[in-house]
């Protein structure tokens, strides 16, 4: 080809890629215009919807603020109630879920969280344990109804927050010591009735200015044995025999500290922690959270 001919072709290839790329350029220009000053119905869809969003958003952040008060205020007021009764403050009410706060968590090794999910581990390990044993014993029990311990709450319509200390070394608020207790403390106003836990025959009734005060004891007839404390008025009489979830008599006043129940249960003679006869009379959630107030609490309220 001569170089006339070369150079013709060359000037044609130049034309033909300026215009490919002019027009190419003018797609693109024509495009983000059109996309800017026109919107396609699902695109104008989707921008109602940003705005609908963006508006709730603020709204949502409003409301939360507004919970997040309530809630600081409640656990304040929480808190102070709880400190005033057990002189302690009130304990988190989902242990199993608790982070702990650590200051420099950055400088912390890979083995310490490796040792503390162990340890974590293990206690889970060791509470399932124990409820299965827990349960074995019951389904054991129920081979022969004649057995059966007092499952029920001796207070209606009570809530896990009620709960206070249940058995073992518990500071004691007349003494300030740290004493034996015996049974279960469960907060309730002056008047609030009580109930037999079982059905079962009156065996003493206990009358006293001091101690534990008024208190009901009831057989139920296969060993066990419930005491109901720090009664004011006593409704029944000594080998009355008394069904479940009779009226035995109510709440009194406590000169010691405030109106509350102190309930015991006994296995042959044997003090058994009362927290563990209760599931049956309230939820799984609520069981959780009164095992562990009771277990939490570190001081009596008699």
């Amino acid at each position: 080809m001569s170089p006339k001919k070369q150079n013709r072709a060359g000037r044609i290839i130049g034309v033909v890629l300026r215009y490919l790329v002019a027009t190419i350029s003018l797609s693109i220009v024509f495009y983000i215009l059109f996309a800017l000053l026109f919107s396609t119905p699902e695109e104008r869809r989707l921008q109602r919807e940003n705005a609908l969003y963006e508006q709730r958003y603020a709204q949502m952040r409003q409301r939360e603020a507004l919970v997040s008060d309530v809630v600081d205020g409640l656990l304040e007021k929480d808190d102070e109630i709880y400190h005033t009764l057990f002189e302690t403050p009130a304990p988190e009410l989902d242990p199993m879920t608790a982070v702990d706060l650590i200051a420099d968590s950055d400088s912390l090794s890979d083995s310490f969280y490796e040792n503390r999910s162990a340890v974590k581990s293990d206690n889970l390990m060791r509470m399932a344990d124990r409820v299965d044993d827990t349960f074995r014993e019951i389904f054991d029990l129920l081979v022969d109804r004649d057995t059966l311990p007092p499952l029920s709450l001796p207070l209606k319509g009570m809530s896990y927050v009620q709960t206070g200390a249940s058995i073992g070394g518990k500071h004691n608020p007349i003494y300030k010591v740290e004493m034996q207790h015996e049974g279960l403390d469960l907060v309730a106003p002056q008047g609030e009735a009580v109930y037999a836990a079982a059905p079962g025959i009156v065996s003493s009734i206990h009358r006293s200015q001091r101690g534990l005060g008024r208190v009901v004891e009831i057989d139920h007839q296969n060993g066990y044995v419930t005491r109901y404390a720090l009664l004011g008025e006593v409704q029944v009489n000594k080998g009355q025999k008394v069904r479940y979830g009779q009226q035995i008599g109510n709440i009194g006043e406590s000169g010691m500290f405030a109106p509350h129940l102190h309930y015991e249960v006994l296995l042959n003679g044997e003090i058994l922690d009362p927290v563990n006869h209760l599931f049956a009379s309230v939820t799984p959630e609520d069981y959780a959270r009164m095992l562990y107030m009771a277990a939490s609490t570190l001081q009596s309220m008699d």
